[in-house]
């Protein structure tokens, strides 16, 4: 006979306090996006997004339709996941890093941090899309997605909603049709996209300056966009064209975007990439939980080449190429990067695929 689990409900979501630190933040563009179908926005949007796109790759999205409860109960499914579920019950499926496969569970501490013994110190739940055909059901072998799979069916497809009418926007700047990027990437098309749940543990002082801090190394992401869910404890920083880093600023109910390797490639490189990094918060949030919520899109199956963009004709950055595979770029990109003991700087490292290059940057 088998004894059904008794499991705490989610706790409610208590935000941690901003810091009070003086801290130099980054200036980001943010678009309210609300304006989407509205007369003219559209047009308007891509005309705000593009001063972001050019610059850094990094903007921040309000008036997506996400509400404050949903925000606060996707941190309350986070916190729920790692605190009230067993280490067995968090591995029922572990991410296969040797096969460049991000789906399921990633213990903390299974790496060492460039050349110490200290150990990395995250934790992350990454779950496949909830596509129509069911493809992806044979990952969720955790109890917590078994639980509470109706709720992450939503959240993931509004959270893909932001990202659909982000790539309008892409195609628009680009004077794509409007929906190029988007039909490309379209949820129930077979690819690597994913919820996130990351949580990050304190480390001693002695231990963070052996690894200058680093709680995350520079990098750029694989896919074609990254949506984070408002982090209100600092340590998220960008890498701005004259080296220095500046911190991304929490925006209150707002989704912090970022362009990736991708979207850079069918650009021709007119979208701007930003490497960026993760270092241990100001002493009045070290204690805080540090838990992120990501959506990640990642292109599938499809060809991946410079689109035939007539304003990237116009700039000169046009160039007819033999496309790659988006599913084989981004494995063969989560391999080379993770699939190793040791959690290495990376300085300038190169991964290729046909004639697409991404240089990872030094991260201190």
């Amino acid at each position: 006979m088998t004894v059904a689990t008794i499991r705490p409900q989610p706790k409610e979501w208590v935000a941690p306090q901003e810091t009070q630190e003086d801290l130099d933040w980054a200036e980001l563009t943010t678009v309210d996006i609300s304006k989407f179908d509205q007369p003219g926005g559209k047009q308007e949007l891509a005309n705000e997004l593009k001063q972001a796109v050019e610059k850094d790759g990094f903007w921040a999205v309000v008036g997506h339709g996400i509400s404050k409860e949903e925000f606060n109960h996707q941190y309350a499914l986070g916190q729920h996941f790692f605190e009230d579920y067993t280490l067995e019950e968090k591995k029922a499926q572990e991410v296969q890093f040797e096969q460049g496969n991000y789906f399921g569970y990633k213990i903390k501490g299974n790496k060492k941090v460039f050349d110490t013994d200290v150990r990395d110190n995250v934790e992350t739940l990454n779950i496949a899309k909830f596509t129509s055909d069911h493809k992806y059901d044979q990952y969720f072998k955790q109890p917590f997605i078994q639980e509470h799979r109706e709720e992450l069916e939503i959240l993931s497809k509004k959270a893909f909603e932001v990202a659909r009418k982000l790539l309008v926007l892409f195609a628009i700047i680009l004077e794509l049709p409007e929906n190029y990027f988007a039909d490309l990437h379209a949820y129930d098309l077979p690819s690597d996209d994913h919820l996130r749940y990351m949580r990050y543990h304190p480390r001693s002082i002695e231990d963070d300056e052996q690894v200058e801090r680093i709680w995350a190394r520079g990098h750029t992401d694989f896919g074609s966009l990254t949506l984070l869910y408002n982090q209100v404890v600092a340590g998220l920083q960008i890498r701005l064209s004259d080296g220095s880093w500046k911190y991304v600023k929490p925006v209150d109910q707002g989704l912090i975007c970022n362009i990736g390797d991708t979207l850079l490639f069918w650009s021709g490189g007119y979208f701007k990439l930003t490497i960026h990094r993760v270092i241990r918060p100001p002493n009045d949030q070290i204690n805080a939980p540090r838990i992120g919520t990501f959506y990640f899109v990642r292109p599938g199956d499809v060809d991946i080449s410079i689109a035939p963009s007539p304003l990237l004709k116009k700039l000169g950055l046009y160039e007819d190429i033999d496309p790659v595979s988006g599913t084989d770029y981004v494995r063969g990109r989560v391999k080379d990067y993770h699939d190793r003991k040791d959690y290495l700087k990376r300085e300038n490292a190169t991964f290729r695929l046909g004639a697409f290059e991404i240089k990872d940057g030094i991260c201190a």
